[in-house]
């Protein structure tokens, strides 16, 4: 008597399609549930209790959501990017010192210029003399950083850390020197500000913006082997230290045109690179690169809802980051730590 064998069910081996399938839908899900948020978000900041004159109510919200959407989607990207080449989720641009440089900028522009001519510059000028130097100065610190420490995770850190104090000393040096008229001209741009974003930045900033993630696209496919780490990536034929340099650049011009149009904000981009990289499983950047830029969006809309209609304007957004993220950055570092 002859048996048949029964056939093979299509259930006992479904793991590897199945969670394959489940990654896909739910990478999809998130984006679109993200897409949503963004939507509603926008659509309250800008009709929720409207008093006054509606024109002038419309003109001041659609500017202040474009600041708002061009600084999360600057630094969603970039954030993210930078953590790839870094090898390391800790790490941010900010963190790196960034802000730091572009406070001592400030500083010592109006040192050398003195406040009157500082206020003499077009917001044009103004946006364009700190693009410039952030981005100069940027580039050559993160290139001589990522060169001498070769993704020392530990190294890096404490550079960031030294760095950022030293550019720190430096500013609080400098304002010691200036006038008390210069000092408080300073002091109106130390602080990250999507009110008094001024209209003329809004259209550079965004061109900005816009050139520097569509020269993230043709980059997906390389930061995905680049982070596998230096030698994954030069086997199998990746050119990394020009993928580096390049990824670099670009991040700097973002992180610039973001911070030189409403100011310093430190933990935004820690924050919404690790929530990307959280809500979809998966490596390839270019599905990591328009959620953190669907997370960034909402952080900063969602966000300056809260500040404007919960704390009635009392605190500002950057404060509110600034806290979450602090401690968002101290639980990161101590898990890596421990680990």
């Amino acid at each position: 008597m002859t048996t048949i064998a029964p056939a093979p069910s299509r259930r006992s081996s479904p793991d590897t399609p199945a969670t394959e399938d489940q990654r896909v839908s739910r990478t999809r899900t998130v984006v679109v549930a993200l897409a949503l948020l963004v939507a509603a978000a926008c659509t309250a900041y800008l009709l929720y209790d409207v008093r006054g004159s509606w024109s002038y109510a419309m003109d001041l919200r659609t500017r202040q959501l474009a600041a708002l959407l061009i600084t999360g989607a600057a630094v969603g990207a970039s954030s993210l990017v930078f953590q790839t080449v870094a090898g390391s989720r800790i790490l941010t641009p900010s963190v790196m010192g960034f802000d730091a440089l572009y406070m001592l900028i400030q500083t010592v522009i109006v040192y050398a210029l003195g406040s009157a001519a500082f206020l003499a510059l077009t917001p044009g000028q103004h946006f364009l003399l700190d693009a410039v130097l952030l981005t100069v100065f940027g580039w050559l610190l993160f290139t001589w950083l990522f060169r001498r420490s070769s993704r020392n995770l530990l190294m890096l850190v404490l550079v960031g850390v030294v760095l950022g104090s030293f550019f720190a000393s430096l500013t609080s040096l400098s304002s010691r020197l200036l006038s008390p008229d210069d000092f408080l001209t300073l002091q109106d741009v130390m602080f990250a500000s999507f009110s008094t974003a001024d209209p003329g930045l809004l259209w550079t900033a965004g061109v900005v913006t816009v050139l520097g993630i569509a020269a993230l696209v043709p980059l997906g496919r390389r930061l995905d082997v680049v982070a596998l780490g230096h030698d994954p990536a030069v086997t199998l034929g990746v050119p990394f230290h020009r993928t580096v340099r390049i990824t670099l650049a670009v991040t700097t011009m973002l992180v610039a045109a973001a911070t030189a149009l409403v100011g310093p904000m430190l933990f935004l981009g820690l924050v919404v690179a690790n929530l990307a990289r959280q809500l979809v499983p998966t490596h390839r950047h270019a599905v990591l690169v328009p959620v953190a830029i669907l997370v960034g969006v909402l952080t900063c809309v969602a966000g300056q809802l809260v500040v404007v209609h919960v704390f009635d304007l009392t605190t500002t957004l950057s404060v509110v980051v600034n806290l979450v993220g602090g401690l968002y950055f101290l639980r990161l570092l101590m898990r890596t730590v421990l680990l």
